[in-house]
């Protein structure tokens, strides 16, 4: 192999080690921001589940030992299909991706505390 050909390949993997970077950046970002617009409503922005609406629902706190003792399935089956009455249920409105995204995030939350 010459020189070129090493140059370019190390090239070539630094450039996709950038756009993985990139996207798992863009991805944590999404979740955050889908969390905001979806989640905080009652669950608060820091997850605590302390807002009025989250108070009055008696949302749980996700940063809890309760909730982050649930494996990924279980979060990801009570964002898809919702909660009791209380919560609603995300498979008509999310994809399965956005919905993996928010699992990690709630993950997140705890390691904020």
């Amino acid at each position: 192999m010459n020189n070129w050909a090493i140059r370019s390949g190390q090239r070539l993997l630094g450039l996709f080690s950038l756009v993985f970077l990139w996207s798992a950046f863009a991805r944590a970002d999404d979740s955050a921001s889908l969390f905001k617009t979806k989640c905080a409503v009652c669950h608060a922005d820091d997850g605590s589940g302390s807002g009025k609406m989250g108070q009055q629902l008696g949302a749980k706190d996700l940063r809890s030992a309760d909730v982050q003792k649930q494996t990924d399935a279980q979060l990801n089956e009570s964002i898809t299909n919702g909660v009791g009455k209380k919560m609603p249920a995300y498979k008509a409105k999310l994809t399965d991706d956005q919905i993996k995204g928010l699992v990690g995030y709630i993950r997140d939350l705890a390691k904020k505390q």
